[in-house]
């Protein structure tokens, strides 16, 4: 082992290649903290998270001014211990997403570091359950795409061997979101799965009403129908509809994923690396969601979560969304619709370093 002794932030600001755009929000802009953490052996992790558009300068001046400094002469491998002593360092603003998108940062470079000084890939030091996990594409889905468009996506998609595709819903009214979703059922048949997603922009009533017309379609899931806090209406959701119920990247800590678990409130667990602050408690959630016999399809950032799924026995699907390719020097391996995690030591990200420079918002910020 060996003591930490730099840590070097920075942030990158990346553009979605198309318009995102779901039933609350549009994503418009990715800020992406990046968290290099050097031993004194001189091996180093790198780590990330990331927003939609705002709480950068936030998340960076949380890790400048209160986190990274308590890592410096900390054991790097001691990953358990620090991370739950940043948690109870940041009690005043846990649980929440800045803290858990900070840490989170933190926490993903020192399981690289890990990783790299073992050299193994983070596919197998977490757990090595299996080596691919199937794909489904999300990118050809948003809100404001036509019927026309997204039926043509979703052929793309099924002919370059992708399980599936998720489409948002949420318009005025059911029957323009039941218009898009028989379009794509129509022309993509019966035995390839279409996932849907509300961003939570349903009331109960409202839910139970659009949970009918899925159940017709033969959707795969019903991501957040409801406001994240919503526990009780999740559970009372579930006990109306046969179509799986699926939560989680709004949620914030391994204990609201407790909650939703005990009560029958979802199905499907979608826990997000970035948004539950790190590997550490993504690992602890997966393996909850497995004695609750509940699969784990991760959100967003599918670099990461290819790794993570293949180390889990209930990894059942990663979402494609591109967003790293203007900052890395090569991309996530799919054959077949399938991605497969890298065989090299550290998480798989084959940062560009000097695409990293052009896109920084400022010189690195150095913590000794």
């Amino acid at each position: 082992m060996a003591a930490i002794e730099r840590i070097e932030l920075m942030r990158v600001d990346l553009e979605p290649k198309v318009k995102r755009t779901d039933a609350i929000q549009s994503f418009v802009l990715q800020e992406t903290p990046i968290v290099r953490v050097f031993d004194r052996d001189g091996a180093s992790g790198t780590g990330y998270s990331y927003t939609i558009g705002t709480g950068g300068s936030s998340i960076m001046a949380l890790l400048a001014d209160h986190l990274a400094p308590l890592l410096i002469g900390r054991e790097a491998e001691h990953i358990e211990a620090i991370w739950r002593d940043l948690l109870f360092h940041t009690h005043a603003t846990s649980v929440g997403a800045i803290t858990a998108l900070a840490l989170a940062a933190l926490d993903t470079a020192l399981w690289d570091l890990r990783c790299r000084r073992a050299s193994l890939p983070l596919a197998v030091l977490a757990g090595g359950a299996k080596d691919s996990c199937p794909l489904y594409t999300t990118e050809g889905g948003w809100l404001h795409l036509t019927p026309a468009a997204l039926v043509d996506d979703a052929l793309q998609a099924k002919a370059n061997g992708f399980g599936g595709a998720k489409i948002k819903i949420g318009r005025p009214h059911v029957a323009e979101d039941v218009e898009r979703l028989r379009a794509v059922r129509e022309s993509v048949g019966a035995d390839w799965d279409i996932m849907t997603d509300a961003n939570q922009g349903f009331t109960l009533s409202e839910a139970i009403r659009r949970a009918r017309h899925l159940e017709a379609l033969d959707i795969a899931w019903f991501e957040e129908p409801l406001p994240a806090d919503d526990v009780a209406g999740h559970a009372e959701l579930a006990r109306h509809t046969s179509v799986p119920i699926a939560v989680g990247e709004s949620l914030y800590s391994a204990s609201q994923f407790k909650d939703y678990l005990q009560a029958g409130a979802c199905s499907i667990v979608q826990v997000d690396v970035a948004r539950i602050g790190g590997i550490t408690p993504w690992l602890k959630v997966a393996h909850l969601a497995e004695t609750f016999n509940v699969a784990v399809c991760p959100h967003f950032l599918m670099e990461l979560h290819v790794g993570l799924c293949c180390a889990v026995p209930n990894g059942c699907w990663v979402e494609y969304i591109p967003q790293l390719e203007a900052i890395t020097q090569s991309g996530l391996e799919i054959r077949d619709g399938r991605a497969y995690p890298s065989p090299e030591a550290g998480l798989g990200i084959d940062w560009d370093w000097d695409a990293i420079a052009r896109f920084s918002r400022a010189a690195p910020i150095v913590i000794r």
